[in-house]
Parts: C-alpha cells; sequence; structure tokens
C-alpha cells in the first residue's frame, strides 16, 4: 500500500518508520470530511447476540491460559507461520527445532496470516494479489485461494457470523459470510490507512487504528456502522489495538509518538499515553493477563507495560539490533515470537528473561506471522487474537 503518498506522509511527519506495511503498493484513498459524534458509554447489558460469553468478567483473557488449546485444535500441527510480504511466500517454523518446514508461495503481497473464528482455517490475507490462501492447520499444508479485494488484514466478529477484511487501499470494512468470504457489506471509513482494531469486552463495538490521519474510529459491530471517530494527535501514526484484560481500556501503539494511547472502552476518550520506545508497533498479552508487550520496531525492543500499574516495568532489546514487528504469544507462554520486518529474520525471546532464543531467517519482508495453536475458545483475527 503507500508508494509516494507513505514516502510523502513519512517526510511531513519526520519519522524515519513507514507505515505497518512498508514498502507496500497501497494507496490509501483520501477520507471525506466528516463529523461523528462518540457513542455513549455502553454496558455489558448490550452484549452483541451470539457471542460466547466471557468465562471470566473481570479478565476478557481468562480463556488463554497456558496450554489451555481447545479440543478441537489439540490435534493440529504446531507450527509459526510468516507471511513474506516482499517474497510472495510463506513460511513454516519447526517451533521447537527453530528450522523452516515448508515454504510456499501465494498471492502478491502477504500481510497477515489469520486464524478464522472456529480455528478451522488459516487464512493468508493477500493484499494486493486481493486474495485469501487458506491453509489446513491440521497438517500446515495450503489449499485453495478465493478472490477478496484488498484483504490487508482481517477479523471476525465476536459471534463468528463474519469476517471483517479490513480493505485499506479501499478506505473501507468488508462484512463477509466468515466460511464462505461472501460480501455482506461494505462499510466506508472516514479516515485513511484503517488497519487494526480490537472489540470491547461485549463485542458490541470495535475500535479501529487509522494510521494516515492519526485517527480511531468506533464501529457499531451489530448495526455493521461507523458510530465515532477521535483524533489522537495530528501527527500520530496508529498501529495495533488491544484490549485490557478488566475491558475498561483499548491500549494503541502509535508508532510516531514512541508509545501507547490509552483509550477507555466506554467514552472512547483517550485517558493518557505511555512512552515505551521508537517505533511501538504491536501488542501481545501475557498468559497470565499480567503484562503487555509492546514491540518497539524502530528500536529493536520490547516493552513489558503493566496492565496493573499502567507503567513499563522493564525492556528487552534484540542483540545486535533489529525491527520486531507482528506476532504472538507461544501456547505455554514460555516465548513471543514477532517478525523481523526489515531484517528478514523471526525472532524467538523468551518471555521469562527477554533472551533472544533464536533469530531465524525468513523471506524477505516477512509481516504478520502467526503462531497456532494456541489456547482460547474463539479467534477475532489478525494474527491471532483468542478469547
Amino acid at each position: 500500500m503507500r508508494r509516494l503518498l507513505a514516502l510523502t506522509l513519512v517526510a511531513l511527519l519526520g519519522v524515519i518508520a513507514a507505515g505497518c506495511a512498508d514498502g507496500d503498493d497501497h494507496h490509501p484513498k483520501a477520507a471525506k470530511p466528516q463529523v461523528f459524534k462518540l457513542p455513549p458509554a455502553h454496558s455489558a447489558e448490550l452484549a452483541l447476540p451470539g457471542m460466547p460469553p466471557v468465562l471470566d468478567p473481570k479478565d476478557v483473557y481468562s480463556a488463554d491460559r497456558p496450554n489451555q488449546v481447545v479440543a478441537a485444535a489439540r490435534g493440529d500441527r504446531s507450527l509459526i507461520y510468516v507471511p513474506n510480504s516482499q517474497s510472495n511466500t510463506v513460511d513454516e517454523i519447526n517451533p521447537r527445532t527453530y528450522k523452516i518446514v515448508r515454504q510456499f508461495p501465494v498471492g502478491r503481497l502477504p500481510q497477515h496470516v489469520v486464524p478464522s473464528w472456529d480455528l478451522k482455517t488459516l487464512w493468508v490475507a493477500n493484499d494486493t494479489g486481493n486474495s485469501l490462501t487458506a491453509i489446513d492447520p491440521r497438517t500446515g499444508v495450503p489449499g485453495r485461494t478465493i478472490p477478496v479485494d484488498d484483504p490487508y488484514n482481517m477479523y471476525f466478529t465476536p459471534n463468528g457470523r463474519y469476517a471483517i477484511v479490513v480493505a485499506e487501499r479501499l478506505a473501507q470494512l468488508d462484512f463477509r459470510d466468515a466460511h464462505t468470504m461472501k460480501l455482506h457489506k461494505s462499510v466506508h471509513v472516514p479516515c485513511s490507512g484503517v488497519d487494526h482494531m480490537d472489540f470491547t469486552a461485549s463485542g458490541r463495538y470495535a475500535l479501529a487504528s487509522c494510521e494516515f490521519s492519526g485517527q480511531m474510529v468506533v464501529v457499531d459491530v451489530a448495526a455493521e456502522r461507523i458510530v465515532g471517530e477521535l483524533t489522537l494527535r495530528r501527527t500520530a501514526m496508529p498501529q495495533d489495538v488491544k484490549l485490557s484484560p478488566d475491558g475498561r481500556i483499548f491500549y494503541v501503539a502509535d508508532m510516531a509518538s514512541n508509545g501507547v494511547w490509552k483509550i477507555s472502552a466506554r467514552s472512547f476518550r483517550k485517558l493518557g499515553f505511555i512512552h515505551t520506545g521508537a517505533g511501538a508497533h504491536g501488542l501481545y498479552v501475557s498468559r497470565d493477563s499480567r503484562y503487555l508487550y509492546v514491540s518497539n520496531r524502530q528500536e529493536g525492543s520490547i516493552s513489558l507495560v503493566s496492565f496493573r500499574t499502567q507503567k513499563p516495568v522493564r525492556k528487552w532489546h534484540i542483540p545486535g539490533g533489529g525491527s520486531p514487528d507482528m506476532g504472538g504469544v507461544s501456547a505455554n507462554g514460555r516465548v513471543l515470537w514477532l517478525s523481523g520486518r526489515y531484517n528478514a529474520v523471526v525472532y524467538a525471546i523468551s518471555t521469562r528473561t527477554g533472551r533472544l532464543l533464536a533469530r531465524i531467517p525468513v523471506g524477505a519482508g516477512p509481516h504478520g506471522l502467526s503462531v497456532f495453536p494456541q489456547p482460547g475458545r474463539y479467534s477475532l483475527g489478525h494474527t491471532g487474537v483468542f478469547r
């Protein structure tokens, strides 16, 4: 996405890093000026119909404890799936040997490997290839490829009814049948560079980031429409979004501001900002729901933010530097897997010590890698947001 426009924006903003998919071929559609009011504060009574109830109301990740892989996924092969955006390939890594066990070609500009809501399929989002490639998680073998417009990223409604394809260059969210991917409804997004999101504990709303306009938009999932927007700051470049375990706060990585924003999951208003490091990009929750792992892509580090204190408590640096981007936590919670976006590698990092366990060469431009299987009853999409 973003040839000339991305370079121009980067120059104007004075940041070294380009957007979430640097060097891609997107041209974000200019957003039409629109005015939205933030929706009123909501409660659990507005839960999305059909969504499985949270196991523990005090922790939305209570189903994600170490090794609690559901029966439907226990027979799946444990692999790290790496989409190489510049090579148009996917590498599969054995997490025990750190060796690549399979590589196969996919459509142009694969951005993320996305677990389906029912955990039965892994979807490779081939962005400018305008397609999704299915992978059988039982074997890791690729299967059919189906046409889908501009799948930069993909999520699933918490009730499992629809996939939400984040069509970034088209400036829209496409609600599609979660199994057939038949288009149900396209929703125009009034901002530039929509790319990541997460859902409230009730599943009723989603908060999505808009990388090129420094904004966030609020999606009414049940009504399938945009109901609010807010600006972080003029120079912001928001990336990944993650809900706190207690369901009260959205954390939003801001690559240009070098940290994460805190946004109320009830009023959708800014609560503050936490500085973590240069190029804050990906967000992941520890298996005990105590920490938020923040990958600081431009300084080659990972910050640990305490959910209890809402402050950074430590920082791990990749020896010799690196470009930690997107990934996930191992099923047992002991390893944080991240793609090295500009270094054509994948990092395996101990979550107990922060030590780099392995640096595995892969294809060019590794991006949204997926660790699978993981604990959790169902997937909300992206590289694996499980609840």
